[in-house]
């Protein structure tokens, strides 16, 4: 008996098939990326920390890396960046310039100094928290990340007039803030601070990885489709 396609089911179902597995690829390709990355989050993370070299760094070397500076805050710069949550609770994060005093190049490096509740959101109510003078920072090295098309479509566009910023522009927080900021940060890890506020060591080792899993149900759509697209000619042909 042969296999006759028809018109219809046929311009349907090729088209879907055809996305159905570039997504499961894509997935797998994903899956590669994050394995990569969880792997160099937790081997650099649990390493002695270093001094913070000067000079140009890159994300391939130093992305994770667990790095010492000293400096002093310049609080008066701060930069609030919304909608981040700490145990399903909502507040900001806290990211502040750090003038650097151990002989570092750049001079000024921005310290995501953790987490805050929106009520905390003005300096004046955690005053103990602004500490003053020389400061080490021990934390995790990270660099800004673009941001992706989807993001930018939702996201509304930074107010730095009002200091509400949606997502990290580090070129942007430059330009409000005269200082030739490097496009990395620093995470403070510090987890008690006077005041309670801000929270620091706003990371986790344990990064979920369902890549697989969405792969795998791409995969099993596609052969669902292809089996029905069959089932339904060799149906009509009896």
């Amino acid at each position: 008996m042969p296999f006759r396609p028809t018109l219809i089911p046929t311009l349907f179902t090729v088209p879907a098939l055809i996305a159905l597995l570039t997504l499961g690829i894509w997935q797998l390709q994903r899956l590669e990326w994050k394995e990569t990355l969880v792997d160099r989050l937790q081997t650099r993370a649990e390493q002695t920390a270093v001094p913070m070299p000067t000079g140009q760094l890159t994300e391939e070397e130093w992305e994770y890396r667990n790095v010492t500076l000293r400096g002093t805050f310049l609080h008066d710069q701060e930069v609030h960046l919304l909608n981040r949550s700490l145990n399903g609770n909502p507040g900001l994060h806290i990211f502040t310039p750090l003038r650097r005093s151990d002989d570092g190049a750049p001079a000024v490096v921005l310290i995501n100094r953790g987490w805050v509740p929106f009520e905390f959101k003005d300096p004046a109510t955690r005053q103990d928290g602004q500490l003053s003078g020389e400061v080490e920072i021990e934390g995790l090295l990270r660099f800004e990340k673009p941001a992706g098309a989807i993001q930018s479509a939702f996201l509304p566009e930074n107010e730095p007039a009002r200091n509400m910023w949606y997502r990290l522009d580090i070129a942007q927080a430059s330009d409000v803030s005269g200082e030739a900021l490097p496009r990395y940060y620093v995470m403070d890890g510090r987890t008690e601070i006077p005041g309670l506020y801000p929270v620091g060591r706003q990371w986790t080792l344990d990064i979920r990885n369902d890549h697989l899993q969405y792969a795998l149900t791409w995969f099993i759509f596609a052969i669902g489709l292809a089996t029905i697209y069959v089932i339904y000619h060799l149906k009509r042909e009896r």
